[in-house]
Parts: structure tokens; sequence; C-alpha cells
């Protein structure tokens, strides 16, 4: 929120520099985001009143005008369209500066001389305005200086209020603030009420009370709305970031930043009969923006007998918008609740000042006051007769008193410092609080009606806190027993896994837990994803099940910006739903990983081969071999839905499934425009973590003994299956075993496939025999062949 430093002065001047108040702002919890001036850089321009207007002889847009600049009268050529005698303008004198250090000089246009310049608002980018020139109010003193009248030495100050502080989104809320403060005093607004001069009234039903508990109309007849918004209060809402649109708008965008209730201006003519408040019907309602939307019965409206007029709490239909030459309006105030208000203006994409403040809160007891103060300033601007308050209200939805007891004890617990009840009294009394019992030990208080944030007692601690100041509460370092618990070295952190795939060339990624739910289908059609009940867009709606929606969006952005080679990992959460419901969720902690594209980097000496399922599956291993435990992990053919059928497999852990690794399915490459050499693994972090101690072992001083075995096997039979054999026959004198060749071609096409091993014997204390190795090689054969159906290549 926006607003000038001299209209919050106006309601409390505390003796502070803006440096200073900005910091106590700012340590009282309302963040100042920053602070700018009032008004570009403008020296040399005064309010300047036209005393003859001639034509210019040789130029038909130009006219030459005589200006009294306060102390004498000067010839200016002019190019406006509405330059006329008796008007009062701003005037750039010659030497004067503009925005853009534009510096006015004598000039001579089309023969006649020119001394100085006649603006228009955009000129001195005070405003849009660039129609023509700025006409000023006709009772402006002329020769004053424009910045000291527009009192552009002012500040905007603009402050980022945490969503529990709507009761701060107004001059009102900020100078009650200031006032608690600096225990200053606060001049409260007029709000005095207007007494009604006709009976005209609209008639209000509210039919859903749930959403707005009081609405507040009242009908305004007679007004001349051709009236231009008196010059102060254009400033003020410029200053606030509000561009001034007619008198109508203008008030009700005044009174909302004055007092923080939000305001609308129907044209009275265009109502059909009575209000009502009431939720849509899946109705067309065509918005003051120009834009349609279709009101689904979960959204307020305001309405006549015969369709909607306004997205209640949000934005007004166009077809009821007042205009300049609108008579006669009813003006709205209301009270909505928040949860009624809340998500519907990102729903229709209509965030607008009113839906910020309901959303956050606004005080149930402004209507009347609102409406007051506005009819007030609509009769002084644009004359007219004032009708009497129609108010409807439901008083078992609007929010009850909140009463809360403080303790004097818990607050001196919580804050560290014993203050004197009397203090605490005092400021919590200067916030509006109201003192219903005070004993010894104890305050009981009413909170008032625009502080719907403070509830509980906690509230109150934190609200004594924040006025006696957080840089004057003591600090100290807590002191307590804790027992420290051992940390089991048999466990490994997600740390050594990270560096094993940082040092094999993978770069760690974080995405989001919300994915796009049909993606995730694709990737995980087995397990239903629990859906967000409000998501942040409709491609984040649903939480993860694992973790390669979020790599496969990943690689496809940074293929997208001509990264061709891609080596990713993520650790994180996944949400898997117990047994389908959304209810029970187990959260496991994840390690997903992705390559495509190239081998290796682009160089020299590197080659364009495409990466392949062994490149990923060594990776995997590289990170099993971190536990010490890498026999235990086992990869089975197994067919998953996201991956290929050919080269996709399931890794186990002493039989328990704990992740898969594979190349990415062909149809869901397709549907995403990756190229086809994509790989992917996921494992599941809580069964990796077990790992085995280090233990020192004496390098055997014996030679090894090394043996290269080739057999014929059928193409179906896995070398896995091989090894596995043999590592359970071999005995304890196998310390190595490697697969380093598999061929399949002409000459072994009724043989199936030739798997090569690689076997290392070596004993710890003596040298092998001949006939230990022989006697070793000779069981591995022969259970190669009885198990695997294995033949001994010559």
């Amino acid at each position: 929120m926006k607003f000038s430093e001299s209209w919050l002065r106006e309601s409390v001047n505390p003796s502070l520099s803006v440096e200073a108040l900005v910091a106590q702002l700012t340590m009282a919890g309302l963040e100042v985001d920053g602070v700018e001036a009032a008004g570009p850089r403008l020296s040399g321009v005064v309010v300047g009143e036209i005393i003859s207007v001639e034509q210019h002889p040789d130029a038909d847009k130009l006219q030459v005008c005589q200006v009294m600049d306060g102390q004498q009268q000067v010839q200016v050529v002019c190019g406006a369209a509405n330059a006329r005698v008796g008007i009062k303008v701003p005037f750039a004198q010659v030497g004067a500066i503009l925005p853009g250090d534009f510096k006015i000089k004598k000039a001579k246009l089309r023969g006649i001389e020119s001394f100085g310049m006649l603006c228009a608002q955009d000129e001195l980018a005070l405003g849009e305005d660039a129609s023509g020139l700025w006409e000023l109010p006709l009772d402006t003193s002329v020769g004053v200086n424009l910045v000291d009248y527009l009192n552009l030495s002012d500040n905007i100050i603009e402050v980022d209020l945490t969503p529990n502080r709507g009761d701060c989104l107004s001059l009102r809320g900020l100078a009650r603030e200031v006032g608690v403060l600096n225990q200053a005093a606060v001049l409260s607004q007029d709000c005095a009420p207007v007494a009604a001069t006709i009976d005209d009234k609209v008639v209000v039903h509210i039919k859903a009370p749930e959403g707005c508990a009081r609405y507040v109309g009242r009908v305004l007849k007679g007004l001349d709305l051709s009236q231009v918004t008196p010059q102060w209060m254009q400033e003020k809402l410029r200053r606030s970031g509000i561009r001034s649109l007619g008198p109508a708008v203008d008030i009700t965008n005044y009174v909302l930043l004055e007092l923080g209730q939000p305001m609308h201006a129907f044209d009275l003519s265009k109502i059909d009969g009575s209000i009502t408040v009431r939720v849509g019907n899946d109705e067309s309602l065509q918005l003051l923006d120009d834009s349609t939307v279709t009101v689904n019965n979960e959204t307020l409206v305001i309405a006549d007998e015969s369709k909607a007029l306004a997205l209640a709490g949000i934005m007004g239909g166009s077809e009821s918008s007042v205009g300049q030459h609108t008579q006669d309006i009813l003006l709205e105030s209301a009270w909505f609740n928040p949860l009624s208000i809340a998500g519907k203006a990102r729903y229709y994409g209509k965030h607008t000042d009113s839906s910020h403040r309901f959303e956050r809160g606004v005080d149930h007891r402004l209507q009347v006051a609102a409406i007051e103060r506005a009819t007030a300033l609509m009769l002084d601007i644009c004359g007219g007769s004032a009708g009497p308050c129609e108010v409807q209200e439901s008083s078992e939805h609007l929010p009850t008193k909140v009463i809360i007891r403080l303790r004097d004890s818990r607050l001196s617990q919580q804050l560290g410092v014993d203050l004197a009840a009397q203090d605490v009294d005092a400021m919590l009394t200067r916030l509006g609080l109201i003192l219903l019992e005070r004993s010894s030990s104890e305050g009981i208080w009413s909170v008032p009606s625009w502080r719907f944030d403070l509830t509980i007692e906690q509230d109150l601690v934190e609200e004594v806190a924040r006025i006696y100041g957080y840089n004057n509460l003591p600090t100290s370092t807590p002191v307590m027993a804790v027992e420290l618990k051992a940390s089991a070295e048999a466990m490994q952190s997600p740390k050594a896994f990270r560096s094993q795939l940082i040092a094999r060339g993978y770069q760690e990624v974080i995405t989001y837990s919300f994915v796009d739910p049909d993606l995730q289908k694709i990737v995980d059609p087995n397990v239903c994803g629990v859906s967000l009940v409000n998501p942040i867009s409709a491609d984040m709606a649903v939480m993860r099940t694992n973790l390669w929606s979020g790599l496969l969006a990943t690689t496809v952005h940074n293929l997208n910006r001509q990264q061709s080679r891609v080596r990713i990992f993520e650790v994180g959460q996944c949400f898997i739903p117990d047994d389908g419901s959304d209810s029970n969720l187990t959260q496991a902690l994840c390690i997903g990983g992705l390559i495509c594209g190239s081998r290796t980097p682009a160089g020299w000496t590197s080659s364009k081969d495409a990466v392949d399922f062994y490149d990923i599956k060594g990776d995997v291993e590289a990170v099993f071999e971190q536990t010490g435990l890498a026999a235990e992990f086992v990869f089975e053919v197994k067919k998953n839905p996201a991956l290929h059928p050919g080269q996709s497999a399931v890794i186990l852990r002493k039989g328990i499934e704990m992740g898969w690794i594979g190349q990415l399915h062909p149809k869901l490459q397709k549907h995403l425009g990756l190229p086809p050499s994509v790989f992917l693994f996921h494992l599941n972090f809580n069964k990796l973590t077990e790992v085995r101690l280090p233990k020192y072992k004496d390098v055997s001083k014996f030679p090894e003994v090394k043996r290269d075995l080739a057999f014929f096997v059928e193409s179906s039979t896995e070398a896995q299956r091989l090894m596995d054999v043999v590592r359970r026959v071999a005995g304890s004198l196998l310390v190595e075993l490697k697969l380093f060749d598999v061929y399949q071609g002409k000459d072994i096409d009724n043989k199936g496939k030739s798997v090569a091993l690689g076997l290392t014997f070596q004993h710890e204390s003596r040298t092998l025999t001949d006939d230990e190795i022989n006697k070793a090689i000779n069981t591995i054969v022969s259970e190669l062949g009885v198990h695997c159906g294995a033949e001994l290549r010559g």
C-alpha cells in the first residue's frame, strides 16, 4: 500500500524525520518497502493565468498567449487546444528545469518569440493526461511555485503488510499505529451523519448472510458528476498509485484509502427494483474492465430483480456503472466474510484493491461511518440530495466480540522482561483494547472490531513486544539440559550420495512438490496423487508420487534452451497415498536422476556417442558403492509403465524393491518431445542409508591369480544370474568378479550369446596352487552348466 507522508501527518504528526518514521514502522512489523519523492525534480514552474489569446499569424495550430506569472505579463506561444482566457495552468519560465533535465529556453516559433512553456500533466510527470494544458482550480493564487502549491516536497511511503494486518490498509489504521508507537494524539476523520433530505431508498435483501452479514445502501440524487475532483483529492490518490476517474469513483477510492472500507457506486437509473445479495447461478456478467465472466454458485453477487450487477467485494459491472451524465446513484458499503471472498479474485483473475482488503478482513462496524463520509464528500463536490441509509444485517453472522485473558507471568516468561502492569495496560489501551477487569496477576481485555487478528493470549504478548520494541527486549542464550543422542554410524546421510553424483557430472535440481496431473498420470498411472484444494495453477494441482515428473519437466525446459546434454538429479520427498486415501500419506525421501544427450561433454577429445542404459546403471552402481554393500543390490528385468519395455529394471536390496532404472517409454518420450536417449533412475533413500562401517584389513602380500572364462548361454539368460551362481560356489578365494564382454554374432546364432567373466583369486596368507584354482574353476563351470545351461567356450 502506498500513501503520502503529508496525508499521514494530517492525522498524527510525531516529531520524527521520514527516515525515523520508516524505521519505526518497520520495527513495529509494518515493513516499509520503499520511500520516494512525491514529484519529479522541478524548478522555475509557477501557477500562471492566461490573460489573452490570439491566433498565431503563420500557424493554424498555434496561439499566442499573454500569461501573468504573478510579477509580470509574459508572451508564450502554445499549441494546446484548451488554451483560453481565464484558466490557470502550470507555467515553466525561462530557465525552468522539467523532468528529464529538460531546460526551458527563450525560443522563436514561426517568427513569434516565446518566453516559457505552458504545461500539461504528462510534461511535468505528475499525471497521465496529455490532452491539453493542465487546468488548475480557479481559486489558485497566481505566481505561487508549483512545487509548493502541490507540496511536491512530500514523500510517498510504500508498506508491505502481512495478511493478518488488514486493519492497516488505510490511513486511519496507519495513523492509529503511529499514534500508539509515539504516544501521540490521533485526529480521527469526520464521519458525522449526513441528514436525509429526500425519502428515496432502495430495498435490500440478503439471501447469503454467511457471506454478507451487513449491507448498507444510500440513494443520492441530483448530482453533477461533470464536476472536477478537487486537486487535493486527486493528488492524494495519485500519490497512492490511483488514477483520477471522476468524482464518484474518486470519492469511493478516497474513502477506501482513508478508512479502509471498500465502496461502490451504482447508476440508480440502471437498477431494476430492489437489491439482493445472493450467490451466482452460472450467469454472465460484464465487468468494469470490459471483460465478461461466468459467475458460479460459489461466488457472491450484488443483483437487482433481473440481473447481476457486480461481483461482491471484487468488481462492479459495466451495465450499472456510473458515467459523467449520471445524476442519481446508489452508494454501497458492505461487510463480506473473508472466507467468502478468499480465492475468488484469483479464480476470476480480478485482483483489486477491494478484494485485497475483503480477503484480509474489514472492520464490521465501519460500513455506516464510511457511507456517511462518502455522502458528505459527494454532496460537497457534486451537490445533490441524500436519502436515508438502508441497513440490512444478519447479526448472528457478524463477528462476535473477542475476550482475551493476559497473565502477567506469561508475559514476563515470553518476553524475558518484567513490565509494570500499568505500562502494559497503557499500551493495550492505546491499541484500542478495552480493559474489562484487572487483578494483581492478569487482565481481561476486549478486542476492538478492527483487530480481527487478535484471538488468543499469545497475540497480546506479541502486541506488547511490538509496541515496547523488539530491539528493547533483552537477548540471552537459552540454557537447557539436552541429552545428545548418538548418531548411528551405520546410517548414511544424503550428502555422500549427492557428492558421488556430482562427481560423475550430475547437477542437483530442486523442483516443486506440486506437479502437472496429466504428466503425473502418465509417469505413475498406478498411483493416484493427492489433489490440492487450492492449487497455485492448473499444472501444479497434485502432489508428486515420484521425482520423475519434475525431472522430465526440467529436461524439457533445458532442451528447449539449446542445452542438449542433461545430467540432473534431485533429492526430495514423494507423497504416496495409503490405500488410495488422501488422509493417510506416506512421505518417502527419494533420489531420482536423469541423463540424456552425449556421453561426454563437447570437446576435441570427446566422442559424439549418446548415453545408453549402461551409463546410468554405472552411475547408480557408483552410488551403491558408497554403502560398502554394493553386492546387496540386484537389478532384475521388470516392466514399468514409464519405462521402455526392453530396457527397464527393478532394483532390489536383500530381495526388497527399492527403486527403478531404465529408458523413458517411447510414448512418453514422444508426448514430451524428448530425444530417444533419455534414461532415468529412482531410489528410495530410506532403503539406501544402511552402510557397512569401514574396518581395517591387511592387504595380502601374495599374488593374485586371474582367469577369464567365456560361456555360451541362451539369449534370454541374464548375466547377473551367472554371476550370482559364480559368487555362491567359488568359495572364499574369489576376491573379484567382473563381466567384461557380452557378444552375440552370426557365428553363434545357434548358441544364443557369449558372456565373458573375469575372476580374480587370492589368499591372505599364502600363494595359491594350480590345483586350488583348477578345482574352483571346475566347480564354477559345472554349476553354471547345471543351473544356467552355460557351456564353456573353447
